[in-house]
């Protein structure tokens, strides 16, 4: 999976946006509102994306493994159920 380029995330008081700006995304009419846990995996997912064109549930798993006190199997739960609304939401492709 890749995270779909022109979307920037932006904080706003104690929750994080992302916002479609670029041209291509300049008629999507959702706002997406992310905790301070997908905004972390958001970024992990960009920084897969940018360093090897992809990124994975597996790979997002382990970096919030790394960075949170969160058991393997727990972390890919949450993992897959945060990509499947990201799916929805059109704001990664597969």
């Amino acid at each position: 999976m890749k995270t779909i380029e022109g979307f920037k995330l932006r904080k706003l008081g104690n929750e994080y946006i992302l916002v479609g700006e670029s041209m291509a995304l300049i008629n999507f009419n959702k706002m997406i509102t992310l905790n301070e846990t997908a905004a972390f995996l958001w970024k992990a997912a960009e920084e897969a994306s940018a360093s090897h064109g992809v990124f994975t549930v597996s790979d997002l798993s382990k970096a919030l493994c790394d960075e949170y006190d969160v058991a393997p199997e727990q972390a890919m739960t949450d993992v897959q159920t945060t990509v499947d609304s990201w799916k929805e939401a059109g704001i990664i492709e597969t």
